[in-house]
């Protein structure tokens, strides 16, 4: 399974193309499709990206839902049909679709946040605002987990 770190800013180019980073390209270039998928987030205003092998297990996961759940209907909805799986070009760019830029308020320059198993495509100064908050909250809570 991939695993994307760290967080990287590019630019957006005049054709709409951009970079992405060679750490998550190297993180699916196992796959079976050498791209990623990107939808609009419906938890924050920023754009989600996976590999399609983590699309596949989510799509696995809803089979789990109930045929008729409500609950699956908006997230097929939301979830598979925004997906846009985007082959990396040569250079590793992908063009962003406008209504994903758009609805992340992304213009010429976007930062690339790892989360694990998958990853966020944020505006930058909305990230860092979303990033502040999460900090407090985290320093507030005291979260603790085991490893092993």
């Amino acid at each position: 399974m991939p695993l994307f770190l760290s967080t990287y800013e590019n630019h957006l180019d005049t054709k709409g193309r951009i970079s992405i980073p060679a750490p998550f390209r190297s993180s699916v270039n196992q796959e079976n499709f050498s791209g990623i998928v990107l939808y609009r987030s419906f938890t924050a205003p920023c754009i989600e990206g996976l590999s399609m092998s983590r699309m596949e297990k989510m799509a696995t996961a809803t089979d789990q839902m109930g045929v008729f759940d409500a609950e699956l209907d908006d997230l097929s909805a939301m979830l598979f049909a925004d997906a846009r799986p985007l082959l990396f070009d040569v250079t590793g760019r992908v063009v962003i679709p406008t209504d994903l830029l758009t609805h992340a308020g992304i213009k010429d320059k976007a930062v690339f946040v790892g989360r694990g198993n998958s990853f966020q495509i944020w505006e930058p100064g909305a990230f860092k605002a979303a990033q502040e908050k999460s900090l407090a909250a985290l320093r507030a809570s005291r979260p603790n987990f085991k490893i092993g």
